[in-house]
């Protein structure tokens, strides 16, 4: 076991641990650190806590000393310079007629580099913006191309649901999501209606899978045959994951009428997956559309 913190350079990025060194650090202080960017300031998201050490990279590095008065006064001037350093290359990358969109800029805490986040379509040459930068800033300049999901978790905005977006509230890293999700929680496979304001399936389809997988080994599939409580036989119509009903066609004497059980007032047999039924044509299509969209996306990010 070994004693770190975990520290966040920017708001809901991944969490990196540091060797606290025996200091008495608190949650929510700042501190500065070397990383292998160079020297960087840091909030402490994660208290002294003790961690198995096969969860931790090695080598930990130390903290360098908890953040000053000083510290934070400079941290707030690289803020500054950041906008003035957006603006900056902005004018010459349309002095290069370069075809990319600048994101984010961030200086490190020692002023030691910069790092200018694009986007675009392709590969860009921009070795002539680089020197055309290095030669106002006086400093070593990067820059990086991003993916949609990545420009989205910087610029921030709101959902369809009317909250800030997970990426950029909470989320430190983009977990995978995939199609399948969507159809266990028996949402529209609509391109429109599951893709996040990035593009992309929307990650909080991630939130309720396991809830939903667990609830569903409860339940029949449409199409099983059942036996209900009062000794009637019948077809799976529909069922409702989360209130655990069932819509069953039974067979009254001659004639076959609807009706809704609790999961537990049926007797039924699991099928194999490759029995449950198959999905439209149509939306199929729409799947096999959206899987070639989600596996360009991987490549991309």
């Amino acid at each position: 076991m070994t004693k770190v913190i975990g520290v966040r350079f920017r708001k809901a990025g991944k969490i990196y641990y540091f060797d606290p060194l025996g200091l008495d650090i608190k949650k929510n202080q700042h501190v500065i650190v070397e990383t292998i960017r160079g020297v960087e300031y840091g909030k402490v998201v994660l208290g002294v806590r003790e961690m198995e050490d096969e969860k931790i990279f090695q080598p930990l590095k130390p903290v360098m000393r908890i953040a000053t008065p000083e510290d934070d006064i400079k941290e707030m001037e690289n803020r500054e310079k950041e906008k003035k350093a957006f603006d900056v290359c902005l004018e010459k990358i349309s002095k290069h007629n370069l075809e990319m969109k600048l994101i984010d800029v961030e200086y490190t805490f020692d002023n030691n580099k910069v790092l200018f986040y694009f986007t675009a379509d392709g590969r860009i040459d921009f070795r002539d913006l680089v020197k055309d930068l290095a030669s106002v800033f006086k400093t070593r300049i990067e820059l990086r191309q991003i993916g949609v999901r990545d420009e989205t978790k910087s610029i921030g905005g709101y959902s369809v649901c009317g909250r800030p977006l997970c990426c950029h509230s909470y989320l430190s890293e983009f977990t995978p999501v995939s199609i399948k999700m969507a159809k266990d929680q028996n949402l529209s496979l609509n391109p429109a209606k599951i893709s996040g304001v990035c593009g992309r399936l929307m990650c909080c389809l991630k939130n309720e899978e396991e809830t939903y997988e667990h609830l569903t080994t409860r339940l029949p599939d449409i199409g099983d045959r059942v036996t209900t409580f009062d000794s009637l036989k019948g077809d799976v119509k529909s069922v409702n994951v989360i209130r655990q009903l069932v819509k069953v066609i039974v067979e009254n004497g001659d004639e076959k009428e609807v009706r809704e059980y609790k999961v537990e007032q049926l007797k039924f047999k699991k099928k194999p997956k490759k029995d449950a039924p198959k999905i439209k044509d149509r939306e199929l299509k729409e799947l096999e559309a959206l899987e070639k969209k989600e596996g360009k996306s991987k490549l991309e990010d």
